[in-house]
């Protein structure tokens, strides 16, 4: 029998993954991932992710449905690859995706490992995505979920194609309804359980604190330019400021200010209208093409630069440093360095990286 292990967050898609492989005649392992404990992430009540809780509804799942469970202590590996780089990206001026992070180095990296070790043959998360294999191409492909609310490849578009040949997505054919009614009929303790919303080591979703207690210092008072470079107010420190945000912005003109770039070095914001958020470029660095191979020429695509933003056709290319280049046929809204932009053809994933230049002020 073919083992499959399990990555169990305590949630109602990871433990109805385990049903359905259960089902299809794998041997299930559950395994949750210990990232951090809450003087980690300075919280003091049992209230994220990684609490007693929920390794307790996976253990629980894992009992009901008969099959091992385990507990991995990853919290040296979360701190150095997702949470010190979710710090140092807001320090240089950037808004962070540490879910593409978490995904990318830990539960199809770290947790590939295990699965070796324990002698798995498969490893099963609770995404809504879908892999399947191009007869024609050779090639293995990420697909969208079909679900459109809870489609997650967004997420996962750093994964190989070794990694895509020994992973199975079993939720990526149904929505969340039918997947709460499967883990009602088999009595699932957590079936009707939450879904969890926020960044899971910064629960509170109070990411300022979270810089200032892991880095231990406070940047000070700094100036709001408007897009000439004129002084026109003053801020409590740039990391507070994202690109396309409105709180927080007091400025001497009437009207409504966005932030349209955030200057660490010089501890300044630049603020706009809306009107100038809007842009059609951008350039991503550390790109990954799910194929395995770029393409030689400028390909036409749809992308998205923010989790479950509408798809918006282009043009993408790849420049000589292996960086590439995407030219979008309408302006999106507030493009952000640091977030991810994911291109795809039709429901299939070609690629994603990390926006490292967008159109806005450049």
């Amino acid at each position: 029998m073919k083992k499959a292990l399990i990555a169990m967050s305590g949630g109602v898609d990871s433990s109805v993954a385990a049903v359905f492989m259960k089902e299809q005649g794998y041997e299930p392992i559950g395994v949750t991932m210990k990232l951090y404990d809450n003087e980690d992430i300075h919280m003091s009540q049992e209230k994220t992710c990684c609490s007693l809780s929920d390794i307790e509804d996976a253990r629980n799942v894992a009992h009901k449905l008969n099959f091992p469970y385990y507990v991995f202590n990853f919290k040296e590996q979360f701190k150095e690859k997702v949470m010190d780089k979710f710090v140092n990206c807001y320090k240089c001026g950037m808004t962070p995706n540490p879910c593409v992070d978490c995904n990318r180095f830990l539960k199809f990296n770290e947790l590939d490992r295990r699965a070796k070790e324990l002698g798995c043959d498969v490893i099963v998360t609770g995404h809504y995505a879908r892999i399947r294999y191009n007869e024609k191409s050779g090639k293995y492909e990420l697909l969208k979920g079909v679900d459109a609310s809870k489609d997650q490849s967004y997420v996962l578009y750093y994964m190989t194609q070794e990694q895509l040949a020994h992973t199975i997505l079993p939720l990526g054919e149904y929505n969340k309804a039918a997947i709460r009614k499967v883990a009602e009929e088999n009595d699932l303790v957590n079936a009707n359980k939450h879904d969890s919303q926020d960044i899971c080591f910064v629960p509170d979703g109070n990411y300022v604190k979270f810089i200032e207690k892991c880095t231990n210092k406070k940047v000070g008072k700094g100036n709001f330019l408007d897009i000439n470079g004129k002084v026109i107010g003053q801020h409590n420190g740039y990391y507070r400021y994202t690109v396309g945000q409105r709180k927080g912005i007091q400025v001497n003109r009437e009207g409504r200010h966005y932030v349209l770039a955030v200057k660490p070095k010089t501890n300044e914001v630049v603020v706009g209208r809306n009107k100038d958020l809007f842009s059609k470029e951008l350039i991503a660095t550390d790109f990954n093409w799910i194929s395995g191979e770029a393409p030689i020429e400028p390909i036409k695509i749809s992308g998205r630069t923010r989790y479950h933003q509408p798809l918006t056709e282009g043009v993408a290319e790849v420049l000589e440093n292996g960086d590439v280049k995407v030219v979008f046929d309408e302006p999106i809204r507030a493009i952000t360095k640091g977030q991810s932009v994911v291109l795809y053809d039709g429901d299939v994933v070609l690629g994603g990286g990390c926006i490292s230049k967008t159109g806005i002020l450049q």
